[in-house]
Formats: structure tokens, sequence, C-alpha cells
């Protein structure tokens, strides 16, 4: 009989350890504590360890800072006051003006008219300044003379003359500016803002086709004052408290605005007590809060287009333009708006 043994009698036993792999084999994978320490090491990352706090976003070196926002624009208080007493000023003189108006008597408030319309365009075109600016502030001077003397000596007060003077300044303003080959390339961009010194311009003109109709001159009165008495009230609020502001660039309050349009309305409601048949309160108080309304959008538009061109980057304009541009703007939305009121209300 054989002694009972086996085959691998001799051998070194299998150690401890994991068994080799076969020939040929790929190694399996590591496990434990060990593996995760390898696999941090070829990653290129470290292990946070126990206690240590964890990175925030904050500090890898790629995270970007996050911009503040700009600080809003002062309120200059003795500015606001001044734009608010100028805005009372053009306002008292147009209404004085508008009762020296009488049949076959309408050269004087011709006259006022065509002054405010000079203010307008040295303002606007300067703010403005669009293509060819000496071009469009001749050709828009040209068409305020010609729509005060269409208004003063056509024999029927039509507002259609004004239009066409209007349309033929305009063509003529961006044909001139055509022309010039610097220029030509600006001219889409500038073309809202040389229409608006167009036609802002003419607009005052329907002050005097409104001397001319029936009730005329006290809708002046009683359109001109809410828009004065609005504007005035607007600019004195946003001196002593502009809130809540409008937009962090433009220093301008809401309660300004709103105010302002309320106590126009209200005075014209109040005028309209005194004034004879075929005005009344209410009709009055419509007159006024539509100019009054129009008077302090147009100003506030105002401020929000400089604001615009500072954060373009473009140069400030001069300052007396700059700050009479907003009044100016708003008589000359707040005079065809009265006149349209007259045709609708009387």
């Amino acid at each position: 009989m054989y002694p009972a043994s086996s085959s691998d009698t001799g051998r070194d036993p299998w150690p401890d350890g994991p068994r080799p792999a076969p020939v040929g084999a790929s190694p399996a994978p590591r496990t434990g504590p060990g593996a995760e320490d390898d696999g941090d090491r070829r990653s290129g990352t470290r292990r946070r360890r126990d206690g240590e706090p964890a990175r925030r976003p904050d500090d890898l070196p790629d995270a970007e800072p996050e911009e503040e926002p700009p600080p809003p624009v002062e309120v200059r208080r003795p500015l606001a006051l001044a734009i608010g007493g100028f805005a009372a000023l053009l306002g008292v003189g147009l209404v004085l003006a508008a009762q020296t108006s009488g049949p076959g008597h309408r050269l004087p408030f011709a006259i006022v008219v065509l002054g405010v319309q000079m203010l307008f365009v040295l303002a606007w075109t300067t703010a403005l300044r669009p293509p060819a600016m000496w071009l469009v502030a001749g050709v828009a001077g040209v068409a305020a003379v010609v729509a005060d003397v269409a208004a003063v000596r056509m024999e029927e007060a039509r507002l259609t003359p004004l239009v066409y003077v209007a349309a033929a300044a305009l063509v003529s303003a961006v044909l001139g500016q055509l022309v010039r080959r610097v220029d030509r390339a600006r001219v889409t961009d500038s073309l809202r803002g040389t229409a608006l010194i167009v036609m802002g311009v003419v607009a005052f003109a329907t002050l005097i086709l409104l001397s001319r109709v029936v009730a005329g001159t006290q809708t002046i009165t009683v359109g001109l004052l809410a828009a004065g008495v609005a504007l005035t009230v607007a600019r004195f609020t946003d001196g002593f408290a502009a809130w809540p502001r409008l937009a962090p660039q433009v220093p301008r309050g809401a309660s300004g605005v709103v105010g302002g349009a309320m106590v126009g309305t209200l005075v014209s409601a109040l005028l309209g007590s005194y004034l004879v048949a075929p005005f009344t309160p209410t009709k009055a108080a419509l007159i006024g809060l539509v100019a009054a309304v129009a008077a302090v959008l147009a100003d506030l538009a105002a401020g929000y287009a400089e604001a615009g061109r500072l954060m373009a980057g473009e140069p400030p304009t001069m300052w007396v333009a700059r700050h009479m541009q907003g009044p100016l703007g708003g008589f000359a939305l707040a005079a065809p708006a009265a006149y349209a009121m007259c045709k609708l209300v009387f």
C-alpha cells in the first residue's frame, strides 16, 4: 500500500494575502483604504481629513467676483428747484402771452411762441446731437417760422398745414444728413432724434391755432397752467423727496411725477369753476389732466434719454441745454394735447 499523499507535496503554501492572478489576466481592482489613497494620488486631488473645512466655491482661483450695482445718482436739490422754477416761468409766460391774442392781433403771441421754439431747437439739438447737427437745427428753425406764419395767416384754423410743414422739414433734414458721407451711417440710428426735434418745434405752433378757435384761449390757459404746475410740483418734490426712485441712474421719484399730475389736474378744475361757459370744472379737469400727464411724462422721458446716453459712454452735453430739455419737451407735448382735447370736449 502506498501512503496517502497529495500531488502538491513539497510546494509552498498559499500566502495569507490574495491569490495571484493567472498569467495574462488583468489585475483585480484594489479595495480598502489604501486603494482610495492611491486613487486620490492618481487623480491629483486630496481627500478632506476629519475636522478640515471643505473648500468653498469662492476659494477657487477661477471664481469671478460678483459685480456690484452702480450707486444711484445723487439728487441735487438746487438743480431740481432751478428746473422747477424754469418750468413755472415758461408756463406763466405762455399763458400771459395767450391773453394778448385776439382777432387780427396774434403777432405778439406768435413772437413769444417763436422764442420758445428757438429755445427748444437749441436745447434738444445740443442734447441729442444728431448727424449734421447745425443742418438739423437750421431746418427746424425754418420749420418753426413757416409753421407760425401758416398758423397766423391761414383763413381757417386747421392742423393739416402744420403736418405738411413737419413732414417736409423731416425729409429735408434726413436728405441733408445723407449728403454727407461721414454722417450717412448714423442717419438710421438718429432718425428718431431728428423726428423729435422737427415735430416738437412744430407742435408749439398748435398754440397759435388754438387761439383762433372757440374757447381756445381759455383752453390754453387751463392746459398750460396745469402743465406748468405739474412740472413745477414734480421737480420741487424731487428736490426734497425723490422717493421711490424710478431708476438708480435717473434722479427722479415716482411721488413727484404722480403728485405733479394730480396737483395740476386739481388746479385746472378750480380754474374751470371761475371760467365762463362752455367751461365747467369737469371739462377743465379733463383738459388739465391730459395736459399735465403729457407734460410730466415727456419731462421724465427726457431724463431717461439723458441717462441712457451717459451710460452708453457719450460725453455729457451742455449743462444748460441738458436741464432745459425736459420742461421744453413737456410743453411741446402739452400743446397738441390741449388742442386735441379742445376739439373733443367742445
